[in-house]
């Protein structure tokens, strides 16, 4: 049965509402699509909500007019900037020798209670990044396996309460509810990495407008994420300034002639700043050489924040570079050169159904990244913020209700010593199956036999002394 969903990729200069249909098989199909400039948001964050939603809703409408349908609740991205990462680990006895999904939500919900997490930071993903059955390591998929104890190292990404509500707060305005929160990095690399990619380890860069988001995948999952104020704007301030030109005539110029190969000494006229009836001519030279300082110093920016990772020996495949930034004619030789002869690839996102022309471009990674998260492209497990675990074979994404909810915050501070399975242990799925078969065997307990259908002597006596007395 086909399903409808709306992604909401929230960037640092606009605003992508997706809606698709997924099918069954997790294949996803575009059906509407809009986009609107950003407005209210600084570095990819709410600074002003009436005007964010207003945003929001001009690119929800717009999808909404194209798809002819009409969604209450959405998944969004949520931008770096006020994030903060730690890692952590977990360990559980297993009390039946076999490891279930019970086990692994525990060990996963132990890591997230021994996490050192501030008061005023929220959760946005617990994402494995190691598994250990007994003593061996790296296990990629524990479940099924036999063993007496799991282990496991979570790269925990948590985020501002206060930025995390803003955006909500945005996004209802808009008239919709916010049912899932990706980091938008997170959201790219799942549009652009390929399986060997994932296998090997490489960084995806989205560079934004005003941001880039910085991922690290090593062993099929996320051990590192990083956020940059840097984006292809500050190359259209550069030029202005300059240039002494304005603002839009700068973009105009970054956009027409903004390449990184040696540059010509051709002149170009451009309108003076401040007095745009006056004109004066430019050197292709000058402008080459702005917009060539701008770029050398966002990749050198990029280069020590990777290797402040102390990942860089894990990424065989080296460097996935995605984003409006990437259009930049030479982009890819002066990374390679940067990033010390690094594999250096410009990415735009994978293809899914229905994927509009528009949308094949690197600047809507983000975007593409979150259908594709809906349609089970995360890591094969993780925690989300809404505290639920997500796995490869659940079943459709929908909200918890309360008791759900209230249970999943008990698992969150679970004793080390980990007691048997229980219900507050046991998976939002998995529990609502027993609650179905518990139903079930009440209904079947109360039913009486064919033959027991008219009532023996002695409880005929029994209810008649009852109604006497």
């Amino acid at each position: 049965m086909k399903r409808t969903v709306l992604a909401i990729d929230i960037g640092s200069t606009k605003v992508c509402a997706l809606i698709a249909e997924i099918d069954d098989d997790n294949s996803a199909q575009i059906i509407g699509a809009g986009t609107a400039k950003a407005q209210g948001l600084r570095k990819g964050s709410i600074t002003n909500i009436e005007l964010a939603s207003k945003s929001i809703k001009s690119a929800l409408n717009d999808a909404k007019r194209v798809a002819g349908t009409e969604l209450r609740s959405a998944i969004v991205t949520i931008s770096g900037a006020y994030t903060k990462s730690l890692n952590s680990s977990g360990i559980v006895n297993i009390p039946n020798k076999e490891i279930t999904l019970n086990e692994i939500q525990r060990v996963m919900h132990t890591s997230l209670y021994n996490a050192n997490i501030p008061n005023e930071f929220e959760i946005l993903h617990a994402l494995p990044y190691n598994f250990k059955v007994d003593d061996q390591d790296f296990i990629e998929d524990p479940l099924g396996m036999n063993a007496a104890r799991l282990e496991v190292e979570t790269h925990i990404i948590t985020t501002q309460k206060s930025n995390l509500n803003n955006l909500r707060k945005a996004v209802k305005a808009a008239g919709v509810d916010v049912e899932g929160v990706v980091l938008s990095g997170y959201a790219s690399a799942i549009a652009v990495l390929n399986a060997d990619e994932k296998e090997l380890g490489a960084a995806v860069v989205d560079m934004g407008g005003n941001t880039s988001n910085i991922v690290i995948h090593s062993g099929h999952a996320i051990r590192y994420n990083d956020f940059l104020g840097v984006g292809s704007n500050h190359i259209t301030n550069d030029l202005s300034m300059a240039l002494h030109t304005p603002l839009h005539t700068a973009d105009n110029v970054k956009i027409n002639y903004g390449s990184l190969y040696a540059p010509s000494n051709d002149l170009i006229e451009l309108p003076v700043i401040g007095d745009e009836n006056t004109s004066h001519e430019v050197s292709l030279e000058v402008v080459h050489n702005v917009i060539y300082a701008r770029v050398e110093e966002t990749l050198m920016i990029i280069a020590q924040s990777i290797e402040k990772s102390g990942l860089k020996e894990h990424m065989g495949a080296g460097v996935v570079l995605t984003g409006g930034f990437t259009k930049i004619e030479g982009l890819r030789e002066l990374a390679v050169a940067i990033l010390d002869n690094m594999p250096v690839r410009l990415a735009k996102p994978s293809d899914i159904g229905g994927l509009f022309d528009t949308l094949r471009d690197p600047s809507y990674s983000g975007a593409v990244g979150l259908v594709k998260y809906l349609a089970g492209g995360y890591t094969p497990y993780e925690i989300d913020v809404n505290r639920r675990m997500r796995h490869a074979s659940e079943e459709s994404m929908g909200s918890q209700n309360p008791a759900q909810e209230e249970a999943l915050k008990h698992e969150a501070s679970p004793s080390i010593s980990t007691p048997p399975p229980s219900a507050a242990s046991t998976p939002p799925l998995v529990r609502e199956e027993k609650k179905v078969e518990t139903s079930k065997m009440v209904n079947i307990t109360e039913k009486k036999p064919a033959h027991g259908d008219q009532p023996n002597p002695i409880s005929k006596f029994w209810n008649w002394a009852t109604q006497l007395f």
